[in-house]
């Protein structure tokens, strides 16, 4: 059984995460100013033992995160509120838990499972009850609370992101056009209120952007540096460990949030639209497990993880290229980071799984 599921193994997936991460590498290789320490060589053992981990998890019956998607989700959720009572605190913020002498942040692993949660309810509620208001009612529990406790620790961008992330899985599941506008509608109507958890710094980003020549030596000057980099990477690229602006020291970040703009600068526009192109193929690929899955528990699971995967890719770009203010997004498998790495690759093995197991019927049975 096992030997057959590894045949059924989409490797392209496998291949295009391995060569992702190769490309992280190289930029974190260029990052160390042309030495493999500290972040290089870290990355590649994470990825190949977060790849295994992601087949692991790909040969484990899928029965398994059907039957426990909510306690997955209780666990997760229990991480999540332990940072507030004994978290560590990082850059300004406590958004990490220490294990083992490791820092896990929970704000990414609980969207996975949200994604199951969600999954789960949708695939056991009957579709006459799909359309009724107060089956909204779990899904927002499930959706904001993880959103209000990741904005208070504080941490904008990973709570914007778990709600986007929560109203494409609902978009997903069927819910009509009104329930989105009407939660638009709240949304803004709930701004003064929200305000309260964004702290100062995180006002003054939202400022920078819209004008960061107001303050071009502090909250402006990252966006500032990141443009100039991009822009002078031209067509082509200066060449590989030849960015000016990542070797003088200008661009900060550049082994986490701006790395993408340390890879356009060294291989310019070209080299920008290879690395979006290879995102754009594996999202479309879960695109296409979603499609030929026949449970409505793996569709839900595959549109999740490919859209929490466009989330990262299109606000970290966003970012770096000033079209939204600098929330502190990474970019998955190129960015510097073990939390972000091992969610990902986590989602990775169950897209694996519900591909290997697309057409597999009776999950109440589990």
């Amino acid at each position: 059984m096992i030997l057959k599921k590894l045949k059924n193994l989409n490797y392209l997936i496998i291949f295009l995460v391995i060569l992702l991460s190769f490309i992280g590498s190289a930029g974190l290789y260029s990052a160390a100013d042309g030495s493999y320490e500290p972040w290089a060589s870290n990355h590649l053992i994470r990825t190949f033992t977060f790849v295994l981990i992601a087949i692991l998890i790909s040969l484990i019956d899928i029965k398994f995160f059907y039957k426990y998607a909510y306690f997955l989700f209780l666990f997760t959720l229990a991480l999540l509120i332990s940072v507030e009572i004994f978290g560590v605190i990082g850059k300004g913020a406590t958004r990490w838990i220490s294990f083992l002498g490791f820092n896990i942040q929970p704000s990414e692993l609980i969207k996975i499972s949200i994604v199951l949660a969600l999954a789960k309810f949708y695939h056991d509620l009957k579709i006459d009850n799909l359309y009724r208001i107060q089956y909204l009612i779990f899904p927002f529990f499930i959706i904001f609370l993880p959103f209000i406790l990741v904005l208070s620790q504080p941490d904008l961008g990973t709570s914007l992101s778990i709600l986007i992330l929560g109203i494409f899985v609902l978009f997903s599941a069927g819910l009509r056009i009104w329930k989105f506008v009407l939660g638009f509608v709240i949304s803004i109507s709930s701004i003064p209120f929200l305000l309260n958890f964004v702290k100062p710094y995180q006002k003054d980003r939202i400022i920078s952007f819209l004008n960061p020549e107001l303050d071009p030596l502090g909250q402006g000057y990252q966006l500032m540096q990141s443009k100039i980099a991009l822009g002078s990477g031209g067509a082509s690229g200066k060449g590989f460990l030849k960015g000016t602006q990542s070797y003088l020291e200008y661009l900060p970040e550049k082994q986490t949030d701006f790395i993408f703009t340390l890879i356009g600068e060294e291989f310019g526009f070209i080299g920008s639209i290879f690395l979006i192109m290879l995102f754009f193929i594996l999202i479309s690929i879960f695109f296409y497990i979603s499609i030929k899955t026949t449970h409505f528990f793996g569709k839900i699971i595959v549109i999740g993880f490919a859209s929490n995967l466009f989330i990262y890719v299109f606000m970290n770009i966003a970012m770096v290229s000033g079209i939204m203010p600098v929330v502190g997004i990474p970019l998955p498998f190129i960015s510097y980071g073990g939390s972000v790495l091992i969610s990902v690759m986590i989602s990775i093995g169950l897209v694996l799984n519900v591909e290997i197991n697309y057409n597999i019927e009776k999950l109440k049975n589990a």
